[in-house]
């Protein structure tokens, strides 16, 4: 394009491009200008033989450097793959240098830390276990019993007792994994082992397709137990526990030289976590359960479950592998699908031959097998042959001893009627966690919550301004418009809204609104009112609103997986963060303190007073950031959540699983941060776990709590609200 043509084309005026409109040259018009996101400046881009331009829009969003619908997820991968790098280098190095010992204490420590203090072996209470039924079956008696794991929390315990074999029994716990145990995959292998002289022991895990399923959804209840500090696999795996205490007070069985325990899929995730935690366990037997965490959580991005991300799994190091080879020299047989659709198969060979390596420097290289299944994602029949036999070597040092020569035909499934224990439903993984939230309530300090919410948030004293891009600013009658883009870290990028007054204004509000950044200013809503930014008699004030990662124009996109009825973008990516031990709101609040920052740095809010807003969980955001930087003037919160106790006492919360904001119900709950505040606080239609505002005696309560009328049950005219809270400051 000739430099007269090039002068032509930035001349091009709105009236121009309507005109061109009109008669089919818009796409001329627009065709030859590319505008420069840093600068706001537009170049050439000419194809041969055209004359083509694209006219400066200044007021138009930053094109990011990364891809935002993407970025967070990104971000969260590449922290855990690097997790996991480090964990097998650790590993590596443990094995060439001998240092196998040390290992293996450091992965059983990090397992036990994952639990705490349960209710099981030595620290558990004496079984106090209730018979419910009896029925005769070929070659083994089934017994039904019930018995607790945790006080008031029944295991359904169904015992298949060897007829053609004489007392006492060696026994085999079966943990049945993401189902429940009336199915083929759990009850058949169960008759096979007794019928080859194993008592067996088969029980619900918590939820599933099982008896125990109310307040026990492993998805939507299992990922309340981040905010008291603990992981719902505290629940499937203290069950399969118990029923080792239980086998220990019967009268029939020979533990003697220890139990064994085998399980598929969920099932076999319980059996290699109990066998790292118990040494009563002497062989285990994991199928169609393990592959690296890199392969199919990490990469895959599968929204696996809370109770396989307890909190810093990954900063642990703790991978799938991990789990048995930390468990060697403990006969092992691990079992996989050939078909698995899930844990495919050149995953979990490729781990076997690393457990087998440290079995060899364990010197019992034959203590551990790999057995590929010719089936999919299942415990078949042969399976469970196959772990008869790994028990007989290992369990009972008798390799010789046979097993019955009895074909698949042999076996038939049970009436499901046949195997309810029909267990007390009144507590379960919500209950338990409430009680838990409860009790903390009770005993928690009451001082010090501004380090306790930097601590949550894993915020450093000082936040320095980030790294900022600036477009060019447009005026809108009294206000400029201009967007921004903030890079709190690599690989982190925050489109940014700054709508500033012509005149110095007195206040800026800084804002967050987890529907996005832009949802309250458009067509006069709540912020532009606040501004004041058409009246040109009165003073304006600045809005600084923030979209912060995985919120307004960086929400994440869906990945394959989340397909599932299960699945779903905020699942997946809470329970990696959890695993990584930095949660996705913790983040959050980080970036509003870097935003907070950058907004200081603005000669347009420098020295003159801010408050902090938000919007649902965009409240969470701006009271912790108000609450560790303890600077600001004013917080102002509407239609968010009141509690994260709420959301234990909702039966069906309707908040994202990024909400339970691990560990924070250990040092405070937002109640309490709020009236810490040393600074005027407003909240305003604060909303329960299940979505809905407050009654008035609810807010009342909360207000005569605090000792202070913080807050309302009305959000009324929130911009008018906040145009008076500005001019006030």
């Amino acid at each position: 394009m000739a430099d007269d043509q090039f002068a032509d084309a930035l001349k091009l005026t709105r009236r121009d491009l309507l005109k061109a409109a009109a008669v089919g040259m818009a796409g001329a018009a627009w065709g030859g200008l590319q505008s420069d996101p840093a600068t706001g400046s537009s170049a050439a881009q000419g194809g041969k033989g055209t004359a083509m331009a694209r006219p400066e829009i200044v007021q138009n969003p930053i094109q990011a450097s990364v891809d935002l619908r993407d970025m967070l997820r990104r971000h969260i991968v590449e922290r855990s793959l690097a997790c996991m790098e480090e964990a097998a280098r650790y590993r590596s190095r443990c094995l060439e240098d001998g240092r196998t010992e040390e290992y293996r204490r450091k992965i059983r420590a990090a397992v036990r830390g994952f639990y705490g203090e349960m209710p099981v072996g030595e620290n558990g209470p004496p079984v106090r276990a209730v018979e419910v039924s009896r029925h005769a079956g070929e070659g083994f008696r089934l017994e039904n019993f019930l018995f607790d794991s945790f006080p008031g929390w029944q295991v359904n315990a169904s015992v298949f007792v060897p007829l053609d074999y004489a007392p006492p029994y060696p026994a085999v716990v079966i943990p049945v994994g993401h189902s429940g145990k009336q199915f083929e995959d759990y009850q058949l292998p169960a008759q096979l082992f007794a019928r080859c002289g194993f008592l067996a022991v088969l029980f619900d895990p918590p939820g599933q397709s099982g008896e125990r399923q109310p307040g026990n959804d492993h998805f939507a209840d299992g990922v309340r137990s981040y905010l008291v500090g603990e992981s719902s696999s505290r629940y499937f795996v203290a069950d399969a526990l118990r029923c080792i205490d239980y086998l220990a007070s019967r009268s029939d069985t020979d533990l003697s030289r220890g139990v064994a325990m085998t399980g598929v899929s969920g099932g076999g995730a319980t059996t290699t976590l109990a066998a790292l935690l118990d040494d009563r366990i002497a062989v285990s037997g994991p199928s169609c359960c393990l592959s690296p965490l890199s392969d199919l959580d990490i990469t895959q991005c599968y929204a696996g479950c809370p109770e396989t991300h307890p909190w810093r799994r990954y900063a642990e190091g703790v991978d799938e592998v991990d789990l048995l080879c930390a468990a060697s020299p403990k006969p092992t047989l691990l079992m996989a699908g050939e078909s698995d659709k899930v844990f495919r198969i050149e995953d979990t060979r490729r781990l076997a031959g690393e457990v087998k390596g440290f079995y060899q420097a364990a010197r019992a290289p034959e203590r551990f097998e790999f057995y590929p299944d010719r089936a999919g994602h299942c415990y078949s029949l042969r399976q469970a042959r196959r772990f008869a036999r790994f028990m007989n070597l290992w369990l009972l040092d008798h390799p010789d001893r046979p097993l019955p020569d009895l074909p698949d035909s042999a076996f038939r499934m049970l009436p499901y009627e046949e195997l309810r224990c029909r267990p007390c439903l009144d507590v379960h993984i919500r209950s338990l966690t409430l009680d838990r939230a409860v009790g903390l309530a009770e005993s928690r300090s009451r001082s010090r919550l501004q380090e306790a919410a930097r601590a949550v948030a894993g915020a450093k004293e000082e936040t320095p301004a980030p790294e900022a891009v600036a477009g060019r600013p447009f005026r809108v009658w009294t206000h400029f418009w201009q967007q921004l883009l903030l890079k709190p870290e690599q690989g982190i990028e925050m489109p940014a809204t700054f709508l500033y007054a012509e005149k110095s204004p007195a206040a800026t509000l800084l804002h967050f609104d987890d529907a996005g950044r832009n949802r309250l200013l458009y067509r006069n809503g709540p912020l532009a009112t606040a501004a004041r930014f058409i009246d040109r008699e009165r003073q304006g004030f600045n809005i600084f609103a923030v979209d912060v990662r995985g919120w307004g124009d960086s929400a994440p996109a869906m990945y394959p997986y989340e397909l599932a009825g299960w699945g779903s973008i905020d699942r997946c990516l809470a329970y990696m963060s959890a695993a990584l031990g930095d949660p996705i709101m913790s983040m959050r609040i980080r970036d509003g303190l870097a935003a907070l920052a950058c907004l200081r740095s603005r000669p347009e809010a420098a020295g003159k007073p801010i408050a902090v807003s938000g919007c649902g969980l965009g409240g969470l955001v701006a009271l912790h950031v108000a609450a560790i930087d303890g600077k600001v003037d004013a917080c102002v919160l509407w239609d968010s959540l009141v509690s994260f106790q709420a959301l234990l006492e909702a039966e069906n919360y309707v908040w994202p699983a990024d909400a339970f904001l691990p560990q924070a119900l250990l040092h405070y709950d937002l109640p309490e941060l709020a009236a810490s505040l040393p600074l005027r606080v407003k909240i305003l239609r604060p909303l329960d776990g299940t979505g809905n505002p407050l009654s008035a005696p609810e807010i009342d309560d909360l207000s005569r709590r605090a000792s202070q009328s913080i807050y309302e049950a009305e959000s009324g005219d929130v911009g008018t609200f906040l145009e008076k809270l500005l001019a006030g400051m």
